[in-house]
């Protein structure tokens, strides 16, 4: 009996399997979520000195996994028992082992986060692939949000790749019908395409990026047409809410840009696992009136 197996007929056994693997990924997510923008952002410029015939000074290799992890402040090289999810924040109490100095409560709270998710989803779904699938969708979801969040940015890398593995996804059928993802997709795209272009009009300015347009196509890729009405009108209001809470504590003003990808991420997550059961407890609702 492979482990497979032994997690398909032993629920428990899938859900903390679930929870455990949410930790390490977790993990991976705040490196990811710091690197990867360097790393685009590096490429860009090599490309842009390329392009304009420029000199490009050499700089150190940087990838997602060199150099490696240390802190920032005393460069003192992170050890593997130092990089435990969670566990090692706790028994360092939240600070470097070389200078002492504060280590970020983000990244166990992004560990602990993932790890709920994930259990999330595997209680779901049940034992099976699609609760692989789209605890892989929660992932990258994460990962953006905490991206756009830090930088502004949602990188192709990411959202494409996505993007298409939910097409393949639902051409066998395993979240919605393929032409439920596939006018899903297109519909995202243009939804958002189409307000962009209409605040422009009307104001001279951008009100969104295209990152966001891919985000919601990609969302719509996976949970289909339906889930889009829902992310949309969940993100805006939760945008909304936010923006206001920010204004009343004077963390910004009428002119801030802030990210709307963790917002639709965020909504679109939800719709895709419960949209059906919030829309039919709605519509009960309305009939009680």
């Amino acid at each position: 009996m492979n482990l497979w197996t032994v997690a398909v007929e032993y629920p428990p056994f899938f859900y903390s399997l679930a929870a455990l693997l949410g930790l390490l990924v977790g993990s991976f997510i705040n490196v990811l979520a710091y690197r990867l923008p360097v790393m685009l952002e590096r490429q860009w410029q090599r490309e842009a000195h390329e392009m304009l015939g420029l000199p490009q000074g050499a700089q150190p290799h940087f990838d997602l996994c060199l150099p490696a992890s240390h802190c920032p402040r005393c460069q003192q090289r992170i050890r593997a028992w130092q990089n435990i999810p969670v566990l090692s924040y706790l028994f360092l109490r939240g600070r470097c082992a070389g200078c002492q100095g504060r280590i970020s409560a983000r990244y166990p709270l992004v560990e602990l986060g993932c790890a709920l998710l994930s259990l999330g989803v595997a209680w779901h779904f049940g034992p099976g692939v699609p609760a692989l699938l789209v605890m892989l969708l929660t992932w990258g979801l994460l990962a953006l949000s905490l991206i756009d969040a830090d930088r502004q940015l949602l990188p192709d890398v990411l959202v494409l790749p996505l993007l298409w593995l939910g097409l393949v996804v639902n051409a066998f059928g395993l979240l919605v019908p393929l032409p439920d993802a596939l006018w899903g997709a297109v519909a995202g795209y243009l939804s958002l395409w189409s307000v962009y272009w209409l605040f422009r009009l009307l104001t001279g300015k951008e009100g969104m990026g295209y990152g966001d347009f891919k985000l919601l196509a990609m969302l719509g890729a996976w949970g289909g047409w339906q889930i889009l009405p829902m992310t949309v009108m969940g993100a805006s209001v939760a945008g909304a809410l936010i923006g206001l809470v920010l204004l009343g504590l004077r963390r910004a003003n009428r002119g801030t840009t802030l990210p709307f990808g963790p917002y639709l991420a965020i909504a679109g997550w939800i719709a895709l696992l419960w949209g059906d059961e919030i829309v039919a407890s709605y519509l009960q609702l309305l009939g009680t009136r």
